[in-house]
């Protein structure tokens, strides 16, 4: 399936049916008096979180939606009947963003989640709506109202506990091909992943998420490589794995880049629980190891874990530190702090 993250939407809830003008005309019935009917609602346009989509590419090849109008009403009083609603089906973790790409109108985090984007214009009234003692033969009645129409952004921001973030070739697709059952495509050059992939970790009897996230080169903010746009699914992310890889000349600037990188992206993605590993340890000989291991020690300003995917050396070691580290995130969440007091969650 072709992964996509972004697409742009056109929607417009249904138009209300129009009242109706009628009167009652029956034989031997001397008042008859008017009986139009109202007018049926619009369609609505919903969004719904659903189960078993990961890419947004359904939107891909269709991007109009348009919910139908109301029935009309007619005589006897029979009013118009309500349109169908149109449904819009989107994965966990969708944003819903006004036409600015900057304004959010949803966030999709939950499984059946549901979101009014457009409401249906109302039917308008018949004439028997507008009888009265003084006027006993009304002949006027309402159209409907016309139907909401917007542009929409919808961009996927996957939801997974653990992200992988480096640079290009750094080991992140090798790594989750290690420790889960995702089969992303591995090769000896550059950029082989062009989007992120999702791998379910077991650890004893534990689960998480871990997120294989497109390398990242310097300049990556002003658009450099795939540029930062995938660093969207590193947001929902609470913990990082940065791994660095161990052939590279200067491991401590390597380092530095992707940090840097991180942090002008914005929107907390330095600040992150991270975890250093120096990748592809078994292409080293021992004198090698300790120089490496060193330079980013100083660099990262912490130990990292000397890992090699391809021999399994320290994968146990890598996975329960990330494992240790979501239990720490996860724990400094203030449970006792009331729901009004919560700040909501901004992208």
């Amino acid at each position: 399936m072709r992964f996509l993250d972004q697409a742009k939407i056109y929607i417009r809830s249904g138009d209300g049916g129009a009242g109706c003008v009628s009167f009652r005309r029956e034989k031997f019935i001397e008042f008859g008096g008017p009986d139009g009917g109202d007018g049926g609602r619009g369609g609505d346009v919903w969004a719904e979180c659903v189960d078993g989509l990961n890419t947004l590419v359904d939107y891909r090849y269709q991007q109009h939606f348009k919910a139908k109008a109301g029935g009309h009403g007619m005589g006897r009083q029979r009013a118009g009947g309500k349109a169908a609603d149109i449904v819009l089906k989107v994965p966990v973790g969708t944003e819903i963003l006004e036409e600015d790409g900057e304004t959010l109108v949803a966030d999709m985090t939950e499984i059946g989640q549901r979101v009014l984007l457009a409401e249906g214009g109302n039917g308008g009234f018949g004439n028997a709506h507008f009888k009265s003692p003084t006027n006993q033969a009304p002949r006027r009645a309402n159209p409907g109202l016309e139907g909401r129409e917007r542009w929409l952004w919808l961009r996927l921001k996957l939801i997974a506990d653990a992200g992988l973030v480096g640079l290009p070739n750094a080991g992140k697709s090798t790594f989750l091909a290690t420790v889960t059952s995702a089969k992303p495509k591995i090769a000896d050059y550059p950029f082989t992943t062009l989007h992120p992939g999702l791998g379910v970790v077991r650890v004893d009897t534990r689960e998480f998420v871990l997120a294989d996230i497109p390398g990242l080169i310097e300049g990556a903010h002003e658009g450099h490589g795939l540029g930062d746009r995938f660093l969207g699914h590193v947001e929902r992310c609470r913990v990082l794995l940065h791994l660095v890889d161990a052939n590279e000349a200067d491991v401590g600037k390597t380092y530095k880049v992707v940090r840097k990188e991180l942090k002008l992206y914005g929107n907390g993605l330095d600040e992150k629980p991270e975890i250093v590993a120096l990748s592809k340890a078994d292409t080293l000989s021992e004198e090698e190891r300790v120089e490496k291991l060193a330079a980013l020690k100083k660099a990262a300003r912490k130990t990292p874990i000397v890992l090699s995917s391809a021999t399994r050396e320290n994968t146990d070691k890598v996975l329960k530190a990330l494992l240790r580290a979501i239990d720490n995130a996860d724990a400094e969440l203030d449970l006792d702090v009331p729901a009004d007091k919560i700040q909501p969650w901004r992208p």
